[in-house]
C-alpha cells in the first residue's frame, strides 16, 4: 500500500502546527481523522515518526528525514498545480505574506483592493511580525523586511527604499521647544526602538561622524507604536517615510534638524525560500507592490 499526500499533508501539518488538534483545525478535519492518518503512514514506513506524550509531538531521527522529503513531494505537487494555473493566466491558490506591522498597515493593506481586482483567485493571508520570523516554520510564502538583510540563504528581490527622517509632533515642540543641533536632543524625550540598536542611530551629521546614537527615554519594538507616541506628543522619533508621510502632510508631526540630516534610505526586499521560479501567485503580488512602491 501506497503513501498517499493526504498523509504527507497530515505529517507535515502535525510538525508545522505543533499538535495534532491545531493540524486538524487548519485542515478542517477531526483528530481522530489527523491521528489516523499519522498511524496508517507510520505503519506503512514501518516505523516512528512523531514521539506523542500528553503535552508535546517531538520528531523521531527517521521522522526528520522523512520531513524533509515529504516537503519536498508537496512543494512538488503544489508547482506543478501552479504551473497549470499559470498556463490559464489565472493565478490561482494561498498566498502567504508576512510584514513588520508599519508596514503591514500603511503600505499593503492599501494595495490589497486593487490586487484583489486583478487577481481574485489568490486568497490572501497576510500577517504581522516585528521581529524575523522563519519563513518555513510560519509557513510563509513571502516576507517584507526593511533594512540590511543578514538571511543569506534566502532569495531576495529588492521592492524599492525609504528615508528615515527625525520628527515630533506640534505639541511637544510646543512644550519642550525645538531641538536646533544634534546635540539638543539630548535635553529631550527621545522615543527609540528595542532592538536592533542600529534603529537608535539616528542619521545626523556632527562632529564625530554621520551618525547620532541616542538614548532613549522610551522603547517600544514597534515602529507603529513608536509613531503613536511621537503623535501623541511624547517625545521626538526617528520614523521611515512610509509610515509617517500622511503624518507630515497634515502637520501632525514635523521635521527636526533638517539641515543636519543625512539622506539615509532604508531598503525594502521581499524575501522567499524558492530555488525555482517564482510561483505566479507571488510572483503577481511582489510585481504589484513594486509597481505601487516605485510611484
Amino acid at each position: 500500500m501506497k503513501t498517499t499526500l493526504d498523509e504527507l499533508l497530515a505529517f507535515v501539518r502535525v510538525v508545522d502546527a505543533g499538535s495534532i488538534t491545531a493540524a486538524a483545525e487548519q485542515l478542517e478535519q477531526t483528530v481522530s481523522g489527523i491521528s489516523r492518518a499519522l498511524s496508517r503512514l507510520e505503519e506503512k514506513l514501518e516505523t516512528t515518526l512523531l514521539r506523542r506524550t500528553t503535552r508535546r509531538l517531538e520528531l523521531t531521527e527517521e521522522g526528520r528525514l522523512f520531513l524533509t522529503q515529504a516537503r519536498q513531494i508537496l512543494e512538488a505537487v503544489e508547482q506543478a498545480e501552479e504551473q497549470l494555473a499559470l498556463r490559464r493566466q489565472t493565478p490561482a491558490g494561498k498566498l502567504r505574506v508576512n510584514a513588520a506591522a508599519p508596514f503591514m498597515l500603511h503600505v499593503i493593506v492599501p494595495l490589497i483592493a486593487g490586487f484583489r481586482a486583478l487577481y481574485p483567485q489568490i486568497e490572501l493571508e497576510l500577517n504581522s511580525d516585528d521581529q524575523l520570523i522563519d519563513l518555513l516554520e510560519q509557513r510563509t510564502d513571502v516576507a517584507i523586511r526593511i533594512g540590511a538583510l543578514r538571511d543569506s540563504s534566502l532569495h531576495a528581490r529588492p521592492l524599492g527604499s525609504n528615508r528615515l527622517r527625525v520628527l515630533a509632533s506640534p505639541a511637544y515642540l510646543k512644550a519642550h521647544g525645538k531641538p536646533k543641533t544634534p546635540e539638543d536632543l539630548r535635553q529631550h524625550s527621545l522615543l527609540g526602538f528595542t532592538q536592533p540598536d542600529s534603529l537608535n542611530h539616528w542619521p545626523l551629521r556632527h562632529p564625530l561622524g554621520d551618525r547620532w546614537p541616542i538614548r532613549p527615554t522610551l522603547l517600544a519594538s514597534s515602529g507603529e507604536t513608536l509613531r503613536q507616541l511621537a503623535l501623541a506628543g511624547a517625545g521626538i522619533a526617528c520614523l521611515a517615510d512610509f509610515m509617517t508621510q500622511a503624518d507630515r502632510q497634515r502637520g501632525d508631526l514635523v521635521q527636526l534638524l533638517v539641515r543636519d540630516t543625512l539622506e539615509v534610505r532604508q531598503p525594502i526586499h521581499a524575501v522567499y525560500y524558492r530555488n525555482t521560479a517564482l510561483a505566479a501567485r507571488i510572483s503577481c503580488f511582489l510585481d504589484y507592490v513594486s509597481r505601487q512602491l516605485a510611484l
